[in-house]
């Protein structure tokens, strides 16, 4: 470039924000963009979808999107474990984490979603899960592990949320050697995407699998006991288990 090239701030390092990356450097043949990622999570942008592999022995590093090229390029900055703390509109600048401040020309927020956690009682007991991150999912295998050598017994998983994400959950904690359960608050399981008829066809295939199904439930608590742990459902029911995610 003849000129100093403008500065692009990227907040989050997901699939999302990547692919950003990899458009722009393919496009600014003149390189006028200068591109810093904040990424909070330490490690380059990985493919989420692929999470439950991880279970099946794959290492972090298999998930990760595209190659190391990318991030080689000197108009690519990628700021692992940082994030940003604050945003100046008026100055143009991003306060980060380690309290530098980044001044950009231009602003992108690819933050992607948060895991939706149920506001009850026991949802940040130790041995209640989020399923978003590498991370959140190498600490549930080691307490999965740890259980199983504590306990004489299979380790029982429960899924709070029945649609797409909640049965890959549950088949992930099949594939551990658990005894999985879903629970889901509507009548049916992927209710916003399949009818009665497709929903009921759907649970004998998943209970055929070995997996318990527990619909129309509305989880009031996560308790724990001696024996593991308990859900509490609004109808006074109760599942026990020994983690939950």
């Amino acid at each position: 470039p003849t000129t100093e090239p403008q500065q692009l701030v990227i907040v989050g390092g997901g699939m999302v924000a990547r692919r950003l990356v990899d458009a722009l450097r393919a496009r600014d043949d003149a390189g006028r963009w200068a591109v810093t990622l904040l990424c909070e999570e330490p490690r380059a942008p990985y493919d989420r979808v692929a999470l439950t592999s991880y279970f099946t022995g794959r290492h972090p590093e298999d998930l990760a999107l595209g190659g190391q090229e990318l991030w080689d390029d000197p108009l690519v900055t990628l700021r692992r474990g940082v994030r940003a703390e604050s945003i100046d509109r008026d100055a143009r600048t991003v306060t980060t984490s380690t309290g530098q401040v980044l001044p950009y020309d231009s602003l992108v927020l690819a933050t992607g979603s948060y895991a939706a956690v149920p506001p009850v009682p026991g949802k940040d007991l130790r041995g209640a899960f989020v399923y978003r991150t590498i991370d959140d999912v190498a600490d549930l295998r080691e307490f999965v592990e740890t259980r199983r050598e504590e306990l004489d017994r299979p380790v029982r998983g429960a899924v709070v949320g029945g649609g797409l994400l909640g049965l890959e959950a549950a088949n992930a904690l099949k594939l551990m050697g658990m005894t999985p359960h879903v629970v889901e608050f509507a009548p049916n399981l992927m209710a916003v995407q399949l009818d009665n008829d497709g929903a009921a066809m759907l649970r004998r295939k998943i209970e055929a699998l070995g997996v318990g199904v527990h619909t129309s439930k509305a989880t009031t608590e996560i308790a724990d006991t001696d024996a593991g742990k308990v859900l509490r459902f609004a109808d006074g029911s109760e599942l026990a288990t020994d983690m939950v995610v």
